[in-house]
């Protein structure tokens, strides 16, 4: 590696005359300095510092999945890449506590000030949010009709522009949809799961009928919960059905995208599985982590402001504890738990498939 030819001074290299002289206290344009405000300002900017990060590492995880082919190699850096994300999500979540050593009395001592700022007009959490898969349709009302209205408009034609490219969520849909394990020689993964499923959820309902413990109104709901599950799994064994569901809402995933999921999580021991098995593992834990940095903010707004309404004018704390769970972008990885098996209920693969699935992932485009 070469040596630079002209010293570089650790206060210049971070530019750190800008980076420090970027607070500036908009009550001490009213009287008094609120001494709280520096806080206030500070946690904010390093939330945006972290923001470019994230979307400085996600950018590189999407443009990865939307070359033609995905190499084994390019995953391992892909996972490396996403659990960088989920350690800077941990350091974003904890400064929420520094925020909440500010009382209530101390925030309205200046918030007042700031109208309409807020955190609503980041341009980069949208952008964040954006990039992995929370696009216009899928936010809730007031999110999905007001936000726009209330940007400028070089941020709104960038934000539009984002929204018309693919997300981390369509190239990891596209993705797992193309992998062709599910069917390969004489084995059909899907046959030998349906079977499986069928003498499970045989077994549950044996269990609910014959339970004397149960009373009667016990015994329907049971019954009827059970009848619902039943639904879900046969809608993986029919597409039809599956597209009806999925049009509801019940499932974000493609059919072929959930049925290969399915089989990497079930089989994920097996060496050709453990980077997908990764990559899904990691791409759940960054929702995750996401909606607890929600429900934390929601909860500090609510301590802050009660049910004030938000200097952006949204109805602050009623708002942001909706978007908790609404606003969620890989929750079919999630709800995949209901459809696990046991192992020992898991169909033997025969000793070609696992020799298959124990030195090559191929990556097959139609």
């Amino acid at each position: 590696m070469k040596k630079n030819i002209e010293p570089c001074y650790y206060g210049d290299y971070l530019q750190l005359d800008k980076i420090l002289g970027a607070q500036h206290l908009q009550s001490e344009k009213y009287g008094g300095a609120a001494h709280e405000e520096m806080l206030f300002i500070i946690v904010h900017q390093v939330y945006e510092l972290w923001f470019k990060q994230v979307l400085h590492e996600l950018h590189s995880v999407i443009d990865t999945f939307s070359q033609t082919q995905v190499k084994d190699q390019e995953l391992i850096t892909v996972v490396h890449r996403l659990h960088r994300i989920i350690q800077i999500q941990q350091l974003m979540n904890d400064q929420i506590s520094v925020m909440e050593t500010m009382t209530p009395q101390q925030f309205l001592s200046f918030r007042d000030y700031l109208v309409p700022a807020s955190g609503f007009q980041s341009i980069q959490f949208k952008r964040l949010e954006i990039s992995l898969g929370l696009k216009r349709e899928y936010r809730i009302d007031f999110d999905k009709q007001s936000f726009y209205n209330r940007l400028e408009p070089r941020d709104r034609e960038l934000l539009e522009s984002l929204e018309k490219k693919p997300s981390l969520f369509e190239l990891v849909d596209q993705w797992l949809a193309r992998m062709p394990l599910l069917k390969k020689d004489s084995f059909d993964f899907l046959k030998h799961y349906q079977q499986a499923t069928d003498e499970l959820l045989s077994a549950d309902k044996n269990t609910i009928e014959n339970n004397t413990t149960l009373s009667d109104k016990e015994r329907y709901q049971e019954l009827k919960d059970w009848q619902t599950t039943r639904e879900s799994f046969d809608a993986l064994f029919d597409e039809e059905k599956y597209l009806a569901l999925r049009g509801d809402g019940k499932f974000r995933l493609s059919h072929k995208a959930m049925l290969s999921s399915l089989f990497i999580k079930q089989y994920a021991e097996e060496p050709i599985f453990n980077l997908p098995f990764q990559l899904i593992t990691a791409l759940t834990e960054i929702d995750e982590k996401l909606t607890i940095w929600r429900y934390r903010h929601a909860m500090m707004v609510q301590r802050m402001l009660g049910t004030k309404i938000g200097t952006g004018g949204s109805s602050g704390h009623h708002y942001l504890k909706k978007t908790t769970e609404s606003n969620r972008i890989f929750v079919d990885f999630f709800n995949m738990a209901t459809f696990l098996l046991p192992k020992d209920m898991l169909p033997e693969l025969p000793g070609s498939i696992k020799r298959y699935l124990g030195f090559y992932l191929g990556d097959n485009r139609e």
